[in-house]
């Protein structure tokens, strides 16, 4: 099990550079934009600005912190992602413009490329304990407490790799599934 505290997450610009992100995972490691077949990162919205397309990917976000924000796709379905821990599907090929509902939010996304793999974001809640292996490709540590494999865990934490993680009563994890596609 690989733990990866947040506070040793680089910063990197958006693909289109109007935002920031955090990459947590990519894979296969070393993966481009261009290549990777899942990668999940941290990313702080704290302008109105448009979100970075990507053809062919599948995306999952879930509001992590703040007041979150209005998501208008292709200038005609909205979507009120103002509830923390509470994930939403989409397009990467959709245009998207944000609307704030207050102060800068923190968001946690899945991207997986379609066709490849598929991908799925489970909210679990503490107290639990969870065994990470099989598809399960990373645990992000959204909010309170938890230990894994005895190592103690605080929120903004992720987990890689196999191995048994004990949520606290208040604790709330993301479970990331990756799965090859059916068929």
């Amino acid at each position: 099990m690989k733990v990866i505290p947040f506070a040793d997450l680089k910063a990197v610009p958006w693909k289109n550079g109007l935002g920031i992100t955090r990459e947590i995972a990519v894979e296969p490691r070393g993966a481009t934009m261009e290549d990777f077949l899942w990668r999940v990162s941290i990313a702080d919205v704290d302008t109105a600005s448009p979100f970075s397309r990507f053809p062919g990917i599948d995306r999952t976000i879930v509001l992590l912190e703040g007041d979150g924000f209005t998501m208008t796709l292709d200038g005609v379905r909205e979507h009120a992602l103002t509830t923390p821990c509470l994930p939403f599907s989409f397009a990467g090929e959709v245009a998207v413009e944000v609307t704030l509902a207050g102060r800068a939010t923190r968001d946690f996304n899945l991207m997986v490329r379609r066709g490849e793999a598929v991908g799925a974001v489970d909210v679990m809640h503490g107290p639990a304990t969870l065994d990470i292996g099989g598809d399960v490709a990373l645990l992000y540590l959204a909010q309170g407490e938890a230990s894994g494999d005895g190592r103690p865990l605080r929120a903004g934490d992720s987990v890689l790799g196999p191995g048994r993680m004990a949520l606290a009563r208040d604790a709330t994890a993301l479970l990331v599934r990756v799965t090859p596609p059916a068929g």
